[in-house]
């Protein structure tokens, strides 16, 4: 089954709920190597989100819903991760243009181009430990996704899954961009922060599709 805007909203409020539920995880994450305020940033983010998303029209494609997630992001969000998120979900959303189904080709261009407008952002590259290098496998399993014949619920699983081993990755790196970056070796052993949130975002996509399908099939049966 293709994904809608129906998806495009419970993608959403996923995000905003495993982004609160983790709140704690990525502020602990962020104080081991960073600044120590990535959670707090994208709660704040994604409550804003959360909150433009009940006044979106009933019309909204699920690019126009995701454009509204980017520059709620951008307006919000401090530090480098809000213009980093914020752009990934603006590339990813201009990837899908005005489309109103979204097949598994689709899905694939969106994690592709959101990845894309991360590194734009960021100058990143993989092993640089930065959310490039959940964002990179995710798209790379995206595309091998679609390309195999996988349905579109399945190649953003396919990149959830590649995103969370790709924020685990992390772990042994040195750093070599942003503020984790000063700490050298000692870096070595923490995940990036930016890298477990762009996983669970990612996550938050795939169960949005699963709830979707769930939903259709319970329809289905009821009728």
């Amino acid at each position: 089954m293709t994904l809608d805007s129906t998806w495009a909203r419970r993608f959403v409020e996923r995000a905003a709920d495993t982004v609160s539920e983790n709140r704690s995880a990525l502020v602990e994450l962020d104080r081991e190597i960073g600044d120590g305020d990535h959670g707090e940033n994208l709660e704040r983010g994604f409550s804003a989100v959360r909150a433009k998303l009940a006044s979106q029209p009933d019309d909204a494609t699920p690019g126009a819903l995701l454009k509204m997630v980017a520059t709620t992001l951008i307006s919000t969000v401090g530090g480098a991760s809000g213009p980093l998120l914020g752009t990934a979900f603006l590339k990813g959303a201009g990837a899908l243009g005005d489309a109103t189904e979204l097949d598994s080709a689709a899905v694939a261009a969106f994690v592709a181009a959101a990845r894309d407008g991360a590194v734009l952002r960021g100058k990143a590259e993989v092993g640089d430990k930065t959310m490039i290098d959940a964002w990179t496998p995710a798209t790379d399993a995206a595309k091998a996704a679609a390309d195999a014949g996988s349905e579109p619920g399945a190649v953003l699983r396919a990149a959830a899954d590649a995103a969370a081993a790709g924020a685990e990755s992390t772990e042994p790196l040195v750093a070599r961009k942003g503020r984790a970056s000063y700490l050298g070796e000692r870096a070595v052993g923490h995940r990036d922060p930016g890298a477990q949130s762009s996983a669970l975002i990612l996550a938050a996509a795939a169960d949005a599709a699963e709830d979707v399908a769930a939903a259709a099939t319970t329809t289905s049966g009821e009728a």
